[in-house]
């Protein structure tokens, strides 16, 4: 098998690029008039289809909650600290540092700074509409979903850590990448935490964190696909010792 390429893919920039420009714009154009933006009739009608009120089994539903976890403590020791170690254990230690960064990049830094600088009101609950607030405890600021952006970095660091070779892995890596992005922006707006908007700007956002990271830290990647755990060199070093 020929080795993968280590020249950093333009595509990858260019989309990593063109993902961020679209999130900074929506930004602007929330920050504009937070509490009634350009997409807030769009927002309005996804609530009242998608959001249910707190006698709907649906938010506790293991589905649901499997998307909950995913942009909170446990999602993040897992892609923070567990993730990375067993990287680092595989020898693939170019990777980890990657995932690591992705993490403090994308729900840390990029998030964190977008919603204290739009700072956009959550849905508020409306009895008279039929409408509720947030079903879980949330933080300040409703753009972008900090989940939602978990999500997305989430799924380029599936993609990222697959090698372009295995063709059948990568297929159902997109179709795992693609269930938690639709995934996440259902149960975020399903919960009444985030308009619609606010889970497309976090896809974005966690989609051109990642890729541009990933068009960065390229050349490492390839290198690591190419490495062998230590100990399955050293037992490839028992089966065959040098003569």
């Amino acid at each position: 098998m020929r080795p993968a390429s280590t020249a950093r893919p333009r595509a990858l920039l260019i989309a990593g690029i063109a993902f961020l420009v679209v999130f900074v714009g929506m930004g602007a154009a929330v920050l504009a008039d937070p509490a009634k933006p350009w997409s807030q009739g769009i927002d309005d009608a996804w609530r009242s289809a998608v959001g249910v009120g707190p006698d709907s089994p649906l938010p506790g539903s293991p589905v649901a909650m499997f998307f909950q976890q995913l942009g909170q403590l446990p999602g993040m020791i897992v892609f923070a600290l567990v993730l990375p170690i067993v990287l680092v254990a595989l020898g693939r230690w170019r990777s980890a540092i990657f995932v690591f960064l992705l993490q403090l990049a994308g729900p840390g830094l990029v998030s964190q700074l977008a919603k204290n600088l739009v700072n956009r009101p959550r849905p508020a609950a409306d009895e008279a509409a039929g409408l509720f607030g947030p079903l879980f405890t949330v933080d300040h600021g409703s753009f972008p979903s900090g989940h939602a952006v978990s999500a997305a970095v989430a799924a380029v660091t599936i993609l990222a850590l697959i090698p372009p070779a295995r063709r059948g892995l990568r297929a159902v890596g997109f179709v795992v990448a693609a269930i938690l992005l639709i995934g996440i922006v259902w149960q975020r707006t399903l919960i009444n935490a985030h308009w619609f908007s606010d889970t497309i700007a976090g896809i974005l956002a966690g989609l051109g964190v990642g890729l541009l990271l990933q068009w960065a830290f390229w050349p490492g990647l390839q290198r690591d696909f190419a490495r062998r755990p230590g100990f399955a060199r050293g037992r490839a070093r028992a089966e065959h010792p040098a003569t």
